[in-house]
C-alpha cells in the first residue's frame, strides 16, 4: 500500500546511519531516503490487499525487523499491508509514530524481563523513544524503576514517568547511586551500557535495544562470570511479534495508560535540524516530521 504521510518517525538510527555508522548491520548504499515510521491515510493498494484500507489512516513500518529499507522521510510512503495498524480514534499521527517501533519494542522487553512485583531495572536512555514507555509499564507491574539519564530534564521526566531513582550517567561514579539490579534495559550501549552491566546480580539479564553512546554493549566476558542473560535487539523477534506488540501498544495509547511524549515536530524539509538537535543530546522523547 501506497501511505500519503501526515507524520514521519526520526529514530536516533537515522542520525546514525546517515553519519555512516552501521554498514556492517544494514546494508545501505547512499544515495537513500531514511525513515522506517510513517502515519498517514492508505491511497493506493497493491494487487490482492484488502480493498478496505484505501482511505483508511494507518501506521506502520516501510521496513521488516533487522532491516532497513528507509523511504519514511516523503509525502508518500510504501509499506506491505501486514506491517500496517489501523489509528485509534482519538489518537494523532505523531502519537500513533509513538507505538510503531519504540512502544512495540518496550512492550515486548517488558513481556520478556522475567519481572516480578518487587523486582529492580534499570532504564538507560531513560528519555529517549524507547526508556518512556518502559518506565510506566515497569512501574505499573510492581516493578521498582532506576532510570539513567543525561541531564536535568531528561532526568525529570524519568522521574515524572515513574521512576523511584533517576541519575544522570553523564557523571563519573553514576552507578555508585544506585544497587544491584535483576534487569537492565540498555538504550545507551557503548561504556555506558558496560556500567550498567556490573550492577547485575547473577544470573540476570541483560536488554540490549540501542547504542546512542556510539555502539552497542559487549559484556561477553562478565556475562560469562556472573551468568547473565544477553538479548539482544531482534534476537527472537519476529516481523509477526513486532505487529502484535505494536497493536498492544497502540491500545495503550488509546485508553491512556501510556502518554506520548513528541520532544520535537519540525516540517519535512528542516530534517537535517531535527537530526543536529537529536545528536546534540537536546531532544527529550521522540521527534517527528511533518510534510
Amino acid at each position: 500500500m501506497v501511505i500519503e504521510v501526515e507524520a514521519a518517525e526520526i529514530l536516533f538510527l537515522d542520525t546514525q546511519l546517515r553519519s555512516g555508522w552501521g554498514r556492517d548491520f544494514f546494508t545501505i548504499e547512499p544515495p537513500f531516503i531514511p525513515g522506517v515510521g510513517v502515519a498517514g491515510t492508505v491511497v493506493e493498494l497493491g494487487e490482492g490487499v484488502d480493498e478496505n484500507w484505501h482511505g483508511s489512516r494507518v501506521v506502520g513500518s516501510t521496513s521488516g525487523v533487522g532491516s532497513y529499507r528507509g523511504g519514511g522521510y516523503a509525502e508518500f510512503a510504501r509499506t506491505v499491508a501486514d506491517r500496517a495498524l489501523m489509528i485509534p480514534a482519538g489518537v494523532e499521527a505523531a502519537e500513533a509514530l509513538a507505538a510503531v517501533n519504540d512502544g512495540a519494542m518496550g512492550v515486548s522487553r517488558v513481556d520478556r524481563s522475567g519481572l516480578r512485583a518487587g523486582d529492580t531495572a534499570l532504564v538507560t536512555a531513560a528519555s529517549g523513544g524507547i526508556g518512556i514507555w518502559l518506565i510506566p509499564l515497569l512501574t505499573a507491574a510492581g516493578i521498582q524503576v532506576l532510570a539513567a539519564a543525561r541531564g536535568p530534564q531528561k532526568i525529570e521526566l524519568a522521574r515524572e514517568r515513574g521512576a523511584a531513582v533517576a541519575v544522570d550517567y553523564s557523571e563519573n561514579g553514576w552507578t555508585g547511586q544506585l544497587g544491584e539490579v535483576d534487569v537492565v534495559f540498555d538504550g545507551a550501549g557503548g561504556a555506558l551500557g558496560q556500567q550498567a552491566a556490573t550492577l547485575l546480580r547473577r544470573g540476570g539479564r541483560f536488554f540490549a535495544y540501542g547504542a546512542s553512546a556510539g555502539d552497542f554493549t559487549d559484556i561477553e566476558a562478565l556475562a560469562a562470570e556472573r551468568n547473565l542473560e544477553v538479548i539482544g535487539i531482534n534476537e527472537d523477534f519476529t516481523d509477526e511479534d513486532a505487529h502484535r506488540y505494536a497493536t498492544q501498544a497502540l491500545r495503550l495509547l488509546a485508553d491512556g495508560s501510556i502518554r506520548p511524549v513528541i520532544g520535537q515536530q519540525l516540517p519535512l524539509e528542516r530534517a537535517a535540524e531535527a537530526h543536529a538537535e537529536i545528536e546534540r543530546r537536546r531532544v527529550v522523547g521522540k521527534s517527528v516530521l511533518i510534510p
